[in-house]
């Protein structure tokens, strides 16, 4: 029986994304179904479905346009209103969540590569900067972290004062900052090295040490500590 042309509440239960996932669970359900869950009603021409393939179908022909993808830029999908849209976002919001709080239960702050593997996915597809500054205690056990600054294309200023604000309200003992660089290369500017210096000599005064700057770059990571710069 030829299916194309039948909306998605005329499709066997097997077939339809809610009864499937409540019949045989949630990781029974394709790329395609689990996105038209949360779009839930099509067009006139296109069930969800079809809109969840359309969408999937661009950037990088998966999940990862959830975080690529710019609130407008799914606006111009058909049957992606500002809503759907924004729900879509929310979604990515959480499972960045959801997998930083699994991986800071077991990650050591230590390492510089952990660290940088822990802050990867957050930050090498920002389109601008991002100046975060991540808190630890004596063990080096994560006390949180703030994003203090979002900045241009092109650079972010990092406000020095900010961080140890944060940091002795945290009752920090030593901090991590990082910074992505969009250009996906992450060897340092002269005003990160700069700032790496202004932040030391302060954590010095302070007596919170600065661990470790380090800079995010596509599927790369530049630390000062490794590099022998702190």
């Amino acid at each position: 029986m030829d299916q194309s042309h039948l909306t998605v509440k005329e499709l066997p239960d097997t077939q339809r994304p809610y009864e499937k996932c409540m019949y045989y669970g949630p990781e029974s359900l394709t790329d395609a179904e689990l996105l038209a869950v949360f779009i839930r009603t099509g067009t006139k021409k296109k069930t969800s479905i079809e809109l969840a393939h359309d969408f999937l179908d661009g950037g990088n022909f998966n999940l990862m346009n959830l975080y690529d993808y710019s609130i407008q830029t799914m606006m111009k999908l058909p049957g992606i209103g500002r809503v759907k849209a924004i729900q879509l976002k929310c979604i990515a919001e959480i499972s960045r969540r959801i997998a930083n709080t699994s991986r800071s239960r077991k990650i050591s702050f230590q390492s510089a590569r952990a660290v940088a593997g822990y802050y990867m996915e957050a930050l090498r597809h920002e389109k601008k900067e991002k100046f975060v500054v991540c808190m630890l205690d004596g063990k080096c056990q994560y006390l949180g972290e703030r994003i203090l600054t979002i900045g241009n294309v092109n650079a972010s200023l990092a406000p020095t004062r900010e961080i140890f604000i944060q940091a002795l309200q945290a009752q920090a003992v030593s901090i991590i900052i990082l910074h992505n660089h969009p250009s996906g290369i992450p060897q340092p500017s002269d005003e990160d090295v700069y700032v790496t210096e202004c932040v030391a000599a302060c954590g010095k005064m302070l007596q919170v040490e600065l661990s470790d700057h380090i800079i995010i770059g596509d599927h790369s990571y530049y630390s000062f500590r490794e590099k022998g710069r702190l």
